[in-house]
């Protein structure tokens, strides 16, 4: 069970090593989504990895819906299309960018407040 308080972070990611994965460079084809938990301190509770079954089965946008369903306050990102930007926004899941390399660096990032709000979704394919 998810405390009221904790903080529940989506990260698109190339591998399933937790804290040590590599993010994915294009949100909407990152084979996986890192689900990291954090307490009202920052530290870490939990990590699993989420496959991106969109990704796998072929079809398109269906990683938002993913990602909504693992109930996250935050997605971080490198950046992600207006589409996937909208759906989040409205469901008023914060999207933040970042130009870290692993889960672990964003996450540090993220408790330093020093990632910003991504507001403008891509025009292309790639996302770095």
């Amino acid at each position: 069970m998810v405390n009221e308080m904790n903080v529940r972070i989506a990260v698109p990611v190339e591998d399933e090593n937790g804290l040590n994965a590599r993010l994915s460079q294009h949100f909407g084809r990152a084979p996986y989504f890192a689900v990291v938990e954090l307490d009202e301190n920052g530290k870490v509770l939990n990590v699993k990895t989420e496959p991106n079954e969109g990704k796998q089965s072929g079809r398109m946008g269906k990683p938002p819906g993913i990602i909504l369903n693992l109930k996250p306050n935050a997605v971080i990102t490198y950046g992600m299309g207006f589409r996937a930007l909208n759906i989040f926004q409205g469901a008023n899941v914060a999207v933040l960018q970042t130009s870290k390399d692993y889960v672990k660096e964003v996450i540090e990032a993220y408790n330093r407040n020093e990632l910003v709000e991504l507001t403008e979704g891509c025009h292309d394919a790639k996302h770095r």
